[in-house]
């Protein structure tokens, strides 16, 4: 009686400490993004490593393709699987008995020579090798026409003169030709320095199909997706934080009359 009624008014958001129903709903995608981007970033990773292996190229013999020292991922295949025109890895006791990168030019069934007009000629096919380094012929000195046996591979270096190849056995046993179970990896691409990916080697598509690229472009946009979605969801929470202030001081200054 003669007393002054009081008027309350419910804060906004459902009451003092709990957090608008948007942050939660950002928190929780947030959370999500992380852990999406997680799995795609260590899987990505995961099967690059179980799908390729890295080397180090010691000489020049694939100039320019690939120079001395650099860095290429290669792709675990199988030997039945390498088709003409392949970069790949190998290992045979009567090479060293050592890693080597070399380019397959023939396979099991094919008859390879050189040189017409300076070219390779496989199966009475001219062959054009545009990642020769310009203006070299295809070989300095010619070699007579050999066939190479089922199950094996005639190998040469991009370099031609300076690459101990397939031209350098030619007095061997199996002429100058390696096992396709001799071969760990292909070559997809060198990545130090950072040349990308192999060009394809078209001049051998009229010869017969050539190997369909590796999924290391994959693999790689999915640790780059990876890691924009786990950045994306780890700064969430700073600038929802940022954004919260802010509003509070903008509430603030409006209701100081």
């Amino acid at each position: 009686m003669g007393g002054e009624s009081t008027t309350r008014t419910a804060p906004r958001g459902g009451g003092a400490g709990k957090s608008p129903a948007g942050g939660r709903t950002g928190q929780r995608l947030s959370g999500l993004a992380v852990a999406l981007g997680l799995v795609l970033f260590l899987g990505g990773f995961a099967w690059g490593a179980v799908v390729y292996r890295p080397y180090t190229v010691p000489t020049s013999s694939m100039a320019p393709t690939i120079d001395a020292g650099d860095r290429v991922l290669a792709q675990r295949v199988d030997g039945g699987d390498v088709r003409r025109g392949d970069v790949v890895v190998f290992k045979d006791a009567t090479w060293a008995n050592a890693p080597m990168v070399k380019r397959v030019v023939a396979v099991g069934g094919d008859t390879v020579s050189c040189c017409q007009e300076g070219k390779l000629k496989v199966n009475g096919k001219v062959v054009d090798e545009p990642y020769l380094p310009d203006g070299t012929p295809a070989e300095i000195s010619s070699f007579p026409t050999v066939d190479v046996p089922e199950g094996r591979l005639f190998l040469l270096g991009d370099e031609r003169d300076n690459s101990v190849d397939s031209t350098a056995h030619l007095t061997d046993a199996a002429g100058g030709t390696v096992s396709r179970g001799a071969v760990d990896a292909r070559v997809d691409a060198v990545v130090w320095p950072m040349d990308g990916m192999l060009q394809r080697p078209t001049g051998f598509e009229a010869l017969g199909d050539l190997s369909a690229p590796g999924p290391l472009r994959t693999v790689v946009a999915l640790v780059i997706a990876g890691a924009v979605l786990i950045l994306g969801g780890a700064a969430y929470g700073p600038f929802a934080k940022r954004a919260a202030a802010s509003r509070a001081r903008a509430g603030a200054g409006t209701g100081a009359r």
